[in-house]
């Protein structure tokens, strides 16, 4: 009896529906033709070609430039006893030349490849004379030039088409705006692409977005409910990420830098206990984070403001990859405003694309602020609806106050003239607050008349109402590196008494909050111990094929299993995640655990 996608699906993979567009896109590619695939992360784009892979005879290239992802698709693959293999720097000349071996006798169903290797003459020699039966380009945004993650070696990809006369090609993304799916459909030379475009919600996934006043006592009072959970910390610089995560690990958390100045062999390891060990954090720059495929991280914590709305999708969406309950957490604050702002215009790059990354960066700044529900906000930013408010995000559950801030804001823009737009926001509340500083006094200020005009809101509520001035373009800042505020255009009618002007009311920090404990699973009490039981069997089990423990069950399907305690293969085979091969492998011992720990619970 021949094959078919479902039944792949079911017994390679272990699962029993497809979800969304996977099964036309699978269709798509087995028909011949291109297609575009955009599914959020977590949404199973792999499967797309992964599939195909198997059901047809030969090879199927699959381009990435994250060497991480491709050893840990290729491992995966291997134990649900497909062959694959990858082509990347970390391979010596002997393990190339064997990868070589068995593309020419026909001994692989997929080959990984970063661009700029499959772009190398040799390379492209050797692949033409395979049957090579599909292309699929991974992280497809990368060929933008306008989009958050441009890689030049992306650019030379169209030329596949060339190459490879005939052969689908299918360009997956997780995250690109209209604008750059059409890109990518250009540069990449896709012919009459159909196009598999499924919503990006997340739903699993809780925004909050607090405004920062004093970020580690903040983050603190978040990671209280995240004990023994695995995350990740975003930092904008090096030396804040080695500084938070010493900090933390003093706070009794496993805490671990990673940031490209660190040594190959420690990011190697970093990463390592990351993806192997339970409940380790991962304190980072943007370097980390792409082609790790752990399915568990429960939160994602930004301490620095991102470039643009599309840096912080990518980087939230690593969270939950298992479908359950995850938070993405960030603080920001005027700082965050000003030093992204010069970061653009300081760049090299031309004015057009300043423009660009401005607006990319007004549009994240605004996305921080709004008083409506935020995932409503984050889905139309990429051109998607939701009907109604999520009630799974900050703005739904604590609805911000909004106050009349037009007389405060009045207030700083005339201190801000006043003190002849030379200076940053230190100074200018210092000037409202009537504090007599070495600066006030030096240049007079104390003299002023909107001198001690602002005693009526503490230092942290200024700072709050002077950064959504500058957010609003009621203030702008100075780019040269000093930091100075200056009027624009747009606060005349609001000095003039012209318009109005509601406000968010941040709220002030709070002390010792206390969080109750976070319920690890959905699991009834009683079966926490077999999840836990079989999290250990796991454990072994990926320690001594040398694969993190996900690739061997996702927590999903032992949750799966500890609620309903399966006592046989078949039994084995309903749960989502369970494969025939899985099953051959592993199901004796998994139907062990599950008998002794499910029967000393009886006794």
């Amino acid at each position: 009896m021949s094959q078919s996608p479902q039944s792949i699906l079911t017994n390679v993979f272990g699962y029993h529906t497809f979800r969304g567009d996977q099964e036309a896109a699978i269709n798509a590619a087995m028909n011949g033709q291109d297609s575009l695939v955009l599914q959020p992360t977590g949404g199973g784009k792999s499967v797309c070609y992964q599939i195909p892979a198997i059901l047809m005879d030969g090879v199927t290239l699959v381009v990435s430039p994250l060497i991480a992802l491709m050893q840990d698709q290729v491992a995966a693959l291997k134990l649900l006893g497909v062959d694959a293999a990858f082509l990347n720097s970390t391979l010596s000349g002997d393990e190339q030349s064997e990868v070589y071996r068995r593309l020419a006798v026909g001994n692989l169903r997929l080959l990984y490849v970063a661009p700029e290797r499959l772009m190398q003459p040799q390379t492209i020699q050797r692949l033409q004379a395979a049957n090579v039966k599909l292309i699929a380009i991974d992280e497809a945004h990368c060929v933008s030039q306008w989009g958050h993650d441009f890689r030049a070696d992306y650019l030379s990809l169209g030329e596949l088409a060339d190459h490879f006369p005939g052969v689908p090609r299918m360009a997956l993304t997780a995250t690109a705006t209209a604008e750059v799916r059409e890109e990518i459909i250009e540069q990449l030379r896709l012919e009459n692409p159909q196009r598999f475009v499924a919503g990006f919600d997340r739903p699993n996934i809780r925004y909050q977005v607090q405004s920062k006043l004093d970020a580690k006592r903040q983050l603190l009072n978040f990671l209280t409910d995240f004990r023994g959970a695995a995350g990740i910390v975003y930092c904008i610089s090096r030396k804040k990420t080695e500084s938070t995560a010493e900090w933390l690990t003093k706070e009794g958390y496993v805490a671990l830098p990673y940031h490209a100045g660190l040594s190959a062999a420690t990011r190697a390891e970093h990463q390592h206990r990351f993806v192997s060990e339970d409940g380790v954090i991962i304190v980072a720059t943007i370097a980390f984070g792409m082609g790790i495929d752990k399915p568990d991280v429960r939160f994602i914590a930004h301490l620095d403001l991102p470039k643009s709305m599309e840096s912080y999708y990518q980087e939230t969406g690593r969270a939950g990859r298992d479908g359950e309950p995850s938070v993405a957490w960030m603080v920001y604050g005027l700082q965050d405003v000003v030093r992204l702002r010069q970061m653009v215009d300081g760049s090299d790059a031309d004015e057009t694309r300043k423009r660009n990354d401005r607006a990319k960066l007004d549009a994240l700044l605004g996305w921080c602020e709004v008083t409506r529900c935020r995932r409503r906000s984050l889905l139309e930013y990429f051109g998607d609806k939701l009907e109604q408010d999520c009630g799974n995000c900050d703005v739904c559950l604590t609805p911000p106050e909004v106050f009349d801030g037009t007389e405060v804001a009045r207030k700083i823009l005339s201190a801000v003239y006043r003190t002849g737009q030379r200076f940053g926001a230190v100074h200018v509340i210092d000037v409202l607050l009537g504090k007599h500083t070495d600066k006030v006094q030096q240049h007079g200020h104390d003299s002023l008349g909107v001198f001690g005009i602002g005693v009526e809101l503490e230092q942290q509520q200024w700072r709050s109402v002077l950064r959504q001035l500058v957010v609003l373009g009621f203030l702008t800042v100075d780019s040269a590196g000093y930091g100075a505020l200056r009027l624009s255009e747009k606060s005349r009618p609001l000095l003039r008494g012209e318009t109005e002007l509601p406000l968010r009311r941040d709220l002030l920090v709070k002390r010792n909050v206390k969080v109750a404990k976070r319920k690890t699973t959905n699991l009834a009490a009683e079966d926490e111990g077999l999840f836990d039981a079989l999290r250990e069997c796991r454990k072994r089990i990926a320690s001594e094929n040398g694969v993190p423990p996900y690739v061997v069950f996702h927590d999903a399907t032992l949750m799966q299993m500890a609620a309903e305690k399966p006592a046989s293969d078949a039994a084995l085979l309903g749960i989502s995640g369970v494969g025939q091969t899985k099953l051959e492998r592993y199901g004796a011992e998994f139907l062990t655990v599950i008998e002794q720990v499910a029967g000393n619970a009886k006794n």
